[in-house]
């Protein structure tokens, strides 16, 4: 379920508040400069679909945020719990850091968890298949995809090297709630 958690940035461990309204993480969100909405597929998207099918199932919606926000870059990211790198791409993306640019995400199947640092408070937004974030450029997050990582996303970049971090060194991530793994992730490894 998706889900919205707002933290003291001082305090990890008991949250201020907890949403899984999508109107209402949508509201929240919208107040910080992110955005946070639903999409639908267009054609059904089967198991182990490639990239090319994967961006056409969602091409409307795609070419409308090209135009809407300049994204020059389109791609398809898919992890899995038996990916060999997933110990060292989760160590990465745990790293408070930054972006010159949007970073948008469209959850196609899985879940991911955004972690985002505006003024004192934390803001977890676990997102699930169907929601697109997008942080705004600047803003200092971190990912977290859990120890068994199952998750596909469509990124849009406005930067055609892709995605190019600015790590703060703050080890903030460090002392906030991992991210369970999803029932997707589980599902899979059976």
């Amino acid at each position: 379920m998706t889900r919205l958690r707002v933290f003291k940035d001082s305090d990890g461990a008991n949250p201020l508040a907890m949403h899984t309204d999508h109107a209402r993480i949508q509201s929240e969100l919208a107040a910080l400069g992110v955005r946070f909405e639903r999409w639908q597929a267009k054609a059904p998207i089967a198991p182990g679909a490639s990239q090319d099918e994967v961006i056409a199932a969602y091409r409307s919606d795609i070419d409308r945020l090209m135009t809407e926000e300049g994204y020059k870059a389109v791609d398809v990211v898919s992890i899995k719990p038996d990916n060999p790198d997933r110990a060292a791409l989760r160590q990465k993306f745990l790293s408070e850091h930054q972006h010159s640019e949007n970073e948008l995400r469209f959850f196609v199947a899985g879940a991911g968890q955004f972690n985002l640092h505006v003024g004192d408070k934390v803001y977890e937004v676990l997102c699930e298949a169907g929601d697109l974030i997008r942080v705004p450029d600047g803003a200092r997050h971190w990912f977290d995809m859990s120890e068994a990582p199952y998750f596909v996303a469509i990124r849009l970049f406005t930067n055609p090297e892709g995605w190019v971090a600015r790590f703060t060194g703050d080890d903030i991530g460090t002392h906030f709630p991992l991210m369970t793994p999803h029932p997707s992730a589980l599902a899979s490894m059976q």
